[in-house]
């Protein structure tokens, strides 16, 4: 009898360090992007019968209960708990979290997932040098379809549906020429009345240089 309250509680131990593991693991993983926690399910061994229910008892009697041993417990698996996590602002183009359901796609070898795609829950990515988004780990997986930002990038966006969007063209310059609208420029506030001004300032300058050609000779 001792033998068997021994291996119960030795199947109970074994199944709480089990627990443990998996705990430790979570914690380990708590800054780790797109990391999702586990838990361990618990699972009840095998019963001794020792006595049958509805047997006939010594009163003559149905026996109402039966009589039934445990021996012990197991782990018997573990479980993903797919909640939402927290919100990390991290200021980097290339970091995006999914906001509810869904999972990114990224190329991995035919051997460790369907038609060589996986998914994941890690929005952590970045540039590798030809210039395609992959995740920002030891392995830089590539999304599915791949992303490729053009040089001279300038800016990029992710839109909330998930495009992404480069821009490789500055702001452009305000027109320096006396028209107040360009081909290639907006009309700006003040550009017409700058040239205005400035064509101005050389008639009065061109007036002042003829009626003193002494001091004008006498400049250069």
């Amino acid at each position: 009898m001792a033998v068997l309250a021994l291996q119960s509680a030795a199947s109970g131990l074994t199944a709480l360090n089990t627990q443990l593991d998996v705990i430790a693991n979570n914690l380990a993983n708590v800054n780790t992007a797109g990391f999702k926690a586990s838990r361990a399910n618990f699972q009840d061994l095998m019963y001794v019968e020792r006595g049958q229910p509805g047997v006939e008892n010594a009163n003559g009697d149905q026996r109402p209960t039966g009589l039934y041993v445990g021996l012990g417990v197991k782990v018997s698996g573990t479980q993903v708990t797919f909640e939402q996590g927290s919100p990390l602002t991290t200021d980097r183009p290339y970091d995006v979290m999914i906001d509810g359901l869904g999972f990114f796609k990224v190329q991995v070898e035919d051997s460790l997932g369907p038609q060589g795609v996986a998914y994941t829950r890690a929005g952590n990515f970045t540039l590798n040098s030809d210039g395609e988004i992959v995740l920002a780990n030891d392995q830089g997986r590539r999304l599915e379809p791949t992303i490729t930002i053009p040089e001279g990038t300038i800016s990029v966006s992710i839109t909330p549906d998930g495009r992404v969007q480069a821009s490789n063209r500055a702001r452009p310059s305000p027109p320096r020429s006396g028209r107040s609208r360009s081909p290639h420029s907006s009309t700006r506030p003040g550009s017409s009345r700058s040239a205005r001004t400035s064509s101005s300032r050389q008639r009065r300058a061109a007036r002042r240089s003829s009626a003193t050609p002494a001091r004008r000779i006498g400049a250069r």
